[in-house]
């Protein structure tokens, strides 16, 4: 499986993220060509080599003539669609616009068809975004997984005042995402980069075991002096066929004073709210007490949910909690046909091939219904899964396609138009300060947006 590792050490923006997929190997003709394709007037590009902490890396620098458009997301959706990009392209652009705006739209308690894109509908910013999903399309990776991210310290001046880091469009395009301390009192990672991640990446973690086969660094703006401030993208091949690893986190606390009933009801509930596993263990405390070792394994989002159903049930003191990398092998849902009807199951493949396992509850009902021996109804499902074609399998394991940008928009509300406009509505407050931006006025101006930020 080709894969592609995105080490954020440094952050991520948007012009980080595409200089280094072009300096991975991607044609920057090609992006040239896409982002000139978008009919946007005076926009060129440059990748120029520059060294960030004595290392060579490759910096976007983008030159386009003073504008001040506040374009809404039907505006971007016109500037995306006009363009002759391939499918696949054009969906991941949307979809990275769609992130931020949905973000946008829930920080500022409105809709999406009220926000205005303000930076992030600037040129230089829909430049980063579209061509990123020009990039990462033609790398021809399978799966992208990315290292914790930091965000930066310290405090920022955006559209509605001064915001601590991350400011609160990019900490929403984060939720979920494991984060790490970087003790640099700036903007490490912009909203463009958040909305990429978001977007892109398929699980969040250490290197993966891989065989690396190309290298891309992508430099951010400033040359920080104790470390190197750009995006080093690995890609490769892994020999680990459908196996993936993730971050889950453990919850523990000892039950000795809970009756038997509460403690399986907050199991229930448990599952039925999301965790990934609940299970128990019976323990000796101190003084010779039995009692109940209640474990929940569960995803880090929904880590607080899950402490608020075990508190209000067990009335238990206290929760202890760990984070814990597991491996688990890739998988898909399927139904197979068998003589009393249809049943659900699980398929999961390794590199020897497909396993699958049907579902018990569906296989218990026609087992009762029918009055046979449950392994009867088993074999049955797994004869119906051999039947199944190689098509039909590898459907199991292929995501459905996100919604189109516009389906969540108001129909009465029409902004295919691409000029600046401000009619009073929320503002998209996001931000890309990562840029080396040139405006060209008839003469150059380096003056690179950066506001004290790194990425």
């Amino acid at each position: 499986m080709r894969l592609a590792y995105l080490d954020c050490s440094s952050g991520i923006s948007g012009d980080m993220t595409v200089a280094a997929l072009v300096d991975a190997g991607v044609d920057p003709q090609a992006i040239i060509a896409g982002i000139d394709s978008l009919g946007l007037p005076g926009v060129r590009l440059e990748f120029v080599p520059v060294m960030r902490c004595a290392f060579r890396a490759l910096h976007l620098r983008i030159t386009h003539p003073e504008q001040h458009a506040h374009r809404h997301l039907a505006d971007i959706h016109q500037i995306v669609e006009r363009g002759r990009l391939l499918p696949r392209q054009k969906q991941l652009a949307l979809g990275i616009f769609q992130a931020i705006a949905q973000a946008e739209a829930t920080v500022h308690g409105t809709t999406l068809d009220k926000i205005h894109f303000h930076e992030v509908g600037a040129i230089d910013s829909i430049v980063d975004i579209i061509g990123a999903a020009i990039g990462f399309d033609l790398l021809g990776v399978d799966q992208v997984v990315s290292s914790p991210i930091p965000t930066g310290r310290g405090q920022v001046l955006i559209a509605h005042g001064v915001c601590t880091v991350p400011t609160p469009g990019t900490a929403e395009l984060l939720r979920g995402v494991p984060l790490v301390d970087v003790p640099v009192n700036l903007e490490l990672t912009t909203p463009t980069g958040a909305a990429i991640l978001r977007t892109v990446v398929d699980r969040f973690g250490p290197l993966p075991s891989m065989t690396i086969e190309k290298i891309g660094h992508g430099a951010g703006t400033k040359d920080l002096k104790d470390r190197a401030n750009m995006l080093r993208i690995l890609v490769g091949e892994t020999a680990d066929v459908g196996l993936a690893t993730d971050e889950v986190v453990l919850l523990e606390t000892n039950l000795d004073d809970v009756p038997g009933e509460i403690i399986g009801y907050t199991c229930q509930r448990l599952l039925a709210a999301g965790a990934l596993d609940a299970f128990t263990q019976p323990l000796q405390m101190k003084k010779d007490r039995p009692a109940v070792l209640l474990s929940v394994i569960c995803r880090p989002t929904d880590q607080r949910r899950l402490e608020e159903i075990v508190f209000a049930e067990t009335q238990t003191l206290g929760i202890r909690h760990s984070r814990l990398q597991r491996t688990t092998r890739d998988r898909g849902a399927v139904q197979v046909t068998t003589p009393w009807g249809t049943v659900a199951g699980k398929v999961s493949r390794l590199a020897g091939g497909t396993q699958f396992t049907p579902e018990y509850e569906a296989c218990a009902q026609f087992a009762r219904q029918f009055a046979i021996p449950l392994r009867e109804v088993y074999r049955a499902a797994e004869q119906g899964f051999a039947q199944l074609s190689t098509a039909e399998i590898e459907r199991a394991f292929t995501p459905p396609a996100p919604p189109s940008p516009l389906t969540t928009l108001s129909a009465g509300h029409d902004h295919s138009h691409d000029h600046g406009h401000d009619h009073g509505h929320s503002h998209d407050h996001t931000h890309d300060h990562g840029h080396d931006h040139s405006h060209d006025h008839g003469h150059s101006h380096d003056h690179g947006h950066d506001h004290g930020h790194s990425s």
